[in-house]
């Protein structure tokens, strides 16, 4: 009994964390419009609609005895009721407090019923003295007022709903779509199951695609046997016609036993074709229906996990508020095409990106009211966020704000002194060009670091995490007029079309989205300019890269391209565009975009891989990375904005070398120093970790069996801090088992040697490789 009633108690505190979750959404968005409204009448319905939700609250509250949260609702209640009927009039400080307690009561909903639930009740205490004592001194009043309230109301009164109401239910005779609740988790679990079937309608395909091969070789065979069918009976015929004077009776019958086994062979032969005929039909038919189902069962999950653009956007406008508030500004979030429709995944993915780009139009593009007026602007801020759909499957986020704008010449010195251009070459970047440099790791204009912003992170994390989703971001900036960051996605991550070629024996997919066209180039319409090999297309100058040698894919000794027709991709990213060699275009097909794991997270070049109908795996080619390969090839173009890094020809590479023994760093030093490197030691992963925040290295090597902290251990934290997560890292250890090698690449190595079988080449090579 006790079980059941644990288990009912379980059930009844989940509906109520779903049932809260509503209630607290719609009294943050009712004070955000409570603040923003100037209309006596319609500032008088959202204090109905904040008093009737907050009582709704405190009685689910008490249902489930949070005492906390029914505490903090019956403060609130009290608030709601006292401007319900005139008694207080919305102020800047009322409003504050109370989108402090709403804030309060969300954490404290976050932590019901687990082991974070605050056991101090001071907070709840505190808020809730503070909400009652702003109407102390009415209190008499409001009581002696009472009477003159609106019908069925006194002042200490609760108004309830009518009794035929019922929250959800619908107003008049039209009835809504039926609806259930169910846990995301289910669903992934689904729409993972559907895409998995896509692999089998392949697989299918591809039969059927075998058996109709087959079905034509029979066809061959056929026309070529006719063609001698009639050969072997004139030389039977001509053999026992002349059977007394050619090779005599035994040869005849051994020829007639000859021919009367072919005769019979090919009886057997045409019931074999009936058969396969009929196995060609049949599996025709099957694919068909089995493509059919798929198709529909994947897009039935597609559509049950298509969420609208508004419901990513729910906490936004009360972060614009609060963050605005905090830095003394004063700003509103606009929200257009919010009823657009995108997979749940890639909105998931987007929170993140969106909420940075948010933070950095209030930190460095809004503001102060005052500064705003001189300009001739509104007081209030705008930061609009935009959603439309391009293309079919693509959708574009945009996310601008009326503010200062970005300089491009405070950007190219912020990346000249981050080493991430030369002075030489920031003199040759356009205005546009420049503002790509914002997407670097550690490039900020800010003068000083706060908690919001100014280490230059947030837009280089934005652009890997839209990268991630095959998509690619862009901004364009006027000083003093605002700026716009594009976010271009894929509507669902589940299946694409993609471009499958064949590039010094490997197959490959790329993105149909980023192929503007396929183009044969002559080998005459190449031209050397400025070192690089470039081609024109449309009248456009553009650069010719080759695709194996961009993805560093070895090709066997002599075996080039030797045609004089040359086919190829051109690419197009925004504001970029280039043409890849390949040896064929093979076909264009659906593909199941499978991401890679934790393990090969940052592959470069690499987006996710495919399962083709044979079940051979296929990588996808990241294009946006592609491209950022190809220039930092021998000049394939001038420099790029956000993908040039500074040329490194006069500086050393420097490694961290990190033993406990004396001997082995010793050897590895030597080994290192003799091929040009620098090299610093450390004793252990604690030690390595000081010498890694204090200076810059290109590369660690180290051993993995040490105190304080181990190899593995600091391979981890190595991929733990932003600052350090591209480091390679190579492990060089006694460890030779198939777990200690598993455990090296799921702490984040990107090379694993075993001392048993050490050669200082199997080192050398392994770093030439990673820097």
């Amino acid at each position: 009994m006790k079980q059941k009633n644990n288990d009912f108690q379980k059930k009844l505190l989940d509906t109520f964390r779903v049932e809260a979750a509503e209630r607290v959404k719609i009294l943050v968005d009712g004070l955000l419009r409570l603040e923003k409204s100037a209309d006596p009448a319609e500032q008088t319905d959202i204090v109905e609609s904040l008093f009737r939700e907050t009582h709704s609250l405190k009685g689910a509250a008490r249902a489930v005895s949070s005492s906390e949260i029914e505490r903090l609702c019956q403060s609130l209640e009290t608030v709601f009721s006292s401007l319900k009927k005139g008694q207080a009039s919305k102020t800047g400080g009322l409003v504050d407090i109370l989108h402090r307690a709403v804030d309060h009561l969300e954490y404290l909903l976050s932590t019901l019923g687990s082991e974070r639930e605050p056991k101090d009740t001071t907070e709840v205490s505190a808020l809730a003295e503070e909400l009652e004592k702003l109407f102390f001194d009415r209190r008499d009043a409001d009581q002696e007022d009472s009477s003159s309230g609106p019908a069925g109301l006194s002042a200490g009164a609760v108004s309830e709903p009518p009794p035929h109401f019922h929250p959800g239910a619908s107003i008049g005779s039209a009835r809504p779509p039926e609806t259930v609740r169910i846990a995301a988790a289910k669903l992934n679990s689904l729409m993972l199951q559907a895409e998995e079937m896509v692999s089998m309608k392949l697989a299918g395909i591809q039969r059927s695609t075998e058996l109709q091969s087959i079905l034509q070789e029979f066809e061959s065979w056929k026309k070529k046997w006719r063609n001698i069918s009639g050969d072997i009976r004139s030389a039977q015929r001509s053999l026992e016609k002349h059977n007394g004077k050619v090779g005599g009776l035994h040869e005849s019958v051994s020829f007639r036993k000859i021919v009367d086994f072919m005769e019979s062979s090919m009886s057997l032969v045409e019931r074999l074709e009936e058969g396969l005929i009929d196995a060609v039909s049949s599996s025709s038919r099957d694919h068909r229906s089995l493509s059919f189902m798929v198709d529909n069962l994947l897009e039935n999950a597609k559509q049950a996990l298509m969420f609208p653009f508004s419901s990513l956007l729910e906490p936004f406008p009360k972060f614009v508020r609060d963050l605005a508030h905090d830095q003394k500004k004063e700003g509103d979030l606009v929200v257009q095409g919010e009823d657009i429709e995108i997979d749940r995944r890639v909105l998931e993915a987007l929170k993140d990106p969106l909420m940075h780009l948010i933070r950095n139009c209030i930190d460095h593009g809004m503001e102060a009211p005052d500064e705003r007026q001189r300009k001739a602007k509104p007081r209030r801020a705008a930061i609009t966020v935009s959603a439309s759909q391009k293309n079919g499957n693509k959708i574009e986020v945009s996310v601008s704000d009326d503010g200062a704008g970005i300089d491009p010449a405070a950007v190219r010195g912020a990346a000249v002194r981050n080493g991430i251009i030369t002075e030489s070459e920031a003199g040759t970047l356009s205005d546009g060009e420049s503002l790509d440099l914002i997407f670097q790791s550690g490039v900020s204009t800010s003068p000083i670091i706060t908690d919001v912003s100014g280490r230059g992170l947030g837009l280089a994390i934005v652009r890997e995490r839209v990268e991630s989703l095959g998509g690619n971001v862009s901004v364009d900036s006027r000083p003093g007029r605002g700026t716009t960051f594009y976010l271009r996605v894929p509507l669902t991550i589940a299946t694409v079309r993609g471009i499958l070629v064949s590039v010094a024996g490997h197959v490959l997919v790329v993105p149909a989205a980023t192929v503007e066209r396929v183009v044969e180039v002559r080998k005459e319409e190449i031209r050397t300019l400025e070192n690089r090999e470039t081609v024109t297309i449309d009248g456009e100058i553009l650069s010719l890269v080759r695709l194996d040698e961009a993805l560093g894919v070895a090709r066997q000794r002599g075996a080039g391209i030797p045609a004089e027709r040359l086919p190829a991709l051109v690419l197009n990213v925004p504001d970029k565009r280039m043409v890849f060699l390949v040896d064929a275009i093979l076909r264009e097909q659906e593909i199941l975009v499978k991401r890679l794991g934790p393990q090969l997270a940052r592959v470069r070049n690499i987006a996710g891989a495919t399962i083709l109908g044979l079940g051979k795996v296929v990588p996808i080619i990241n294009v946006s990375d592609l491209m950022r390969s190809a220039v930092r090839m021998a000049g394939a173009e001038r420099p790029v904005p956000g993908v040039t890094e500074a040329k490194e020809t006069d500086r050393q590479v420097s490694v961290l070398v990190v033993e406990d023994s004396i001997t082995a760093p010793t050897l590895v030093k030597s080994i290192l120093t003799a091929a040009g490197y620098v090299v610093t030691t450390a004793t252990d992963g604690i030690d390595a970790l000081t010498h890694l925040r204090a200076s810059d290295f290109d590369i660690v090597v180290s051993d993995v069996d040490m105190p304080r902290m181990n190899g593995f251990e600091l391979t981890t934290r190595i991929r733990s801090e932003k600052k350090l997560a591209d480091l390679p890292v190579v492990l060089v250890t006694a460890l030779e088992s198939r777990e200690d090698r598993e455990r090296g690449i799921e702490a984040g190595a990107n090379a694993y040697i075993v001392k048993s079988s050490f050669e200082q080449s199997n080192l050398l090579g392994a770093i030439e490789r990673l820097v």
